[in-house]
């Protein structure tokens, strides 16, 4: 048995039927055209006033003198119908004999007629040699003094020209190709985009729930795929939680021993340290919490004034007596999370204060991407540290120490949070001293 390799409802089978789909509907647009046609592009003689014509022109012919009928018969000639007048048949161009026309048959005919004809025939384009100019429509009658007239339409065979025929058609083909190739499409790119929408969602929400099943066979192998994937990572993070809200509560109570303990520690010294450590190490666990907790909670997206949140935040460093410069400008609107990203610049700006001097930010954009870049005036970071500082709980001892709190995870915390909104953060060291902190934004809004 021959396979042709279709899955019953797989894309291939999907754009095989699209084809033969838009084949089907050409020609049926197509016999449409052409019965269409038939009625008012090819009426019958009855209906295209020509008997009319014809008999108006015999009877004045018949009455008129035969030394006057040939310039008649030029004269009575127009672009629907053209006349030519002889003595005899032999001069008239025609293939042959014609089909013989019985006027009792046509009654109109005979009634337009004063006087019946000796002999009527009439001619088919057919009849004459392929390429013949003189192939149309032809009505040849012989009257009652042996001479003959000869009427010929010369656009009997169409009320439209035969560009003009292939032109309807081909733009029947075109419509019926569009038509449903954009169903076909439709039927396509639905699945695609509520695929492609639900996996996004899932970026910025965690929780999101499985996506229907629907589509051709590749993409519904595709979507059970993700939704298998979707579940492990849920079941580890639920896992992770789980794991750290124990460590939490393991690590707590011995420390809320130890201090307890070091309560009946006599040497003051000792029990400073005892209790430095056991705040450090409080410190570290909340820090630590707070950072996988701030990764499985992301908030909507939403559209905000980036240059008003980022004035408002150094307003309130002035509160605290803390000069921070800004430049940029007094309105730029982004489409974002305004939580997410206040958290990532002041932990950004709480460095530059931390270990630097004289921060400043500035707010920039151009077509694509907005810029928020936080420098300060420090001494910088060492080149092979700029990527360091951003793994979890790494700190730089040159700099930093432990009684001021820090424990590694700031620069983590807004790195990840930039990356939540599809940006990026880089550090650098200025060229004229002290460390530039770099967040690029997609314009996702415009």
């Amino acid at each position: 048995m021959i396979r042709l390799g279709l899955h019953h409802d797989g894309i291939s089978r999907r754009i095989a039927l699209t084809i033969i789909a838009a084949m089907l509907i050409s020609v049926a647009l197509n016999i449409l055209f052409v019965q269409l046609a038939g009625v008012w592009a090819r009426p019958p003689l009855s209906q295209t006033g020509l008997l009319e014509q014809i008999a108006v022109t015999t009877r004045i012919i018949e009455a008129a003198p035969r030394d006057q009928r040939e310039s008649l018969a030029r004269a009575a000639s127009n672009p629907t119908l053209q006349v030519h007048w002889s003595t005899q048949r032999e001069t008239l161009p025609l293939p042959g004999p014609g089909t013989l026309i019985d006027p009792q048959q046509v009654p109109e005919f005979r009634q337009l007629l004063a006087i019946q004809p000796r002999r009527l025939e009439g001619f088919q384009p057919a009849d004459w040699p392929n390429d013949s100019p003189e192939a149309h429509y032809k009505l040849v009658m012989q009257l009652a003094d042996g001479s003959w007239l000869d009427f010929t339409p010369p656009y009997r065979s169409w009320g439209l020209s035969s560009g003009m025929r292939f032109i309807i058609i081909g733009i029947l083909a075109l419509i019926a190709a569009l038509l449903v190739a954009w169903i076909g499409t439709r039927q396509l790119a639905g699945p695609l985009q509520r695929f492609a929408r639900a996996a996004r969602r899932f970026g910025s929400d965690l929780r999101a729930p499985p996506i229907r099943l629907e589509g051709p066979h590749e993409l519904r192998q595709a979507i059970t795929a993700f939704n298998t994937m979707q579940a492990q990572i849920q079941h580890f993070i639920a896992e992770r939680t789980q794991m750290l809200a124990a460590i939490s509560h393991d690590l707590r109570a011995p420390l809320t021993r130890m201090r307890l303990r070091g309560e009946f520690i006599e040497d003051a010294e000792q029990q400073r340290k005892l209790f430095r450590d056991v705040d450090e190490m409080q410190s570290m666990i909340n820090a630590a919490l707070g950072f996988f907790r701030d990764e499985t909670h992301l908030e909507t997206t939403t559209p905000f004034d980036l240059a008003e949140l980022l004035q408002t935040l150094l307003d309130d460093y002035r509160d605290q007596q803390i000069a921070v410069d800004f430049d940029g400008p007094a309105n730029l609107v982004y489409l974002g999370r305004p939580l997410g990203l206040k958290r990532a610049v002041t932990n950004l700006i709480d460095n530059a204060v931390k270990y630097a001097q004289s921060p400043s930010v500035r707010l920039s954009s151009n077509a694509h991407s907005l810029f928020i870049e936080v420098r300060d005036q420090g001494p910088g970071i060492p080149e092979a540290a700029l990527e360091d500082v951003f793994v979890p709980f790494f700190r730089l001892e040159s700099s930093r120490n432990r009684d001021t709190g820090g424990v590694g995870l700031g620069l983590p915390s807004a790195r990840t949070a930039i990356r939540e909104q599809g940006g990026e953060l880089t550090l650098r060291n200025a060229p004229d001293g002290g460390l530039l902190a770099r967040i690029v934004l997609p314009r996702v809004n415009d």
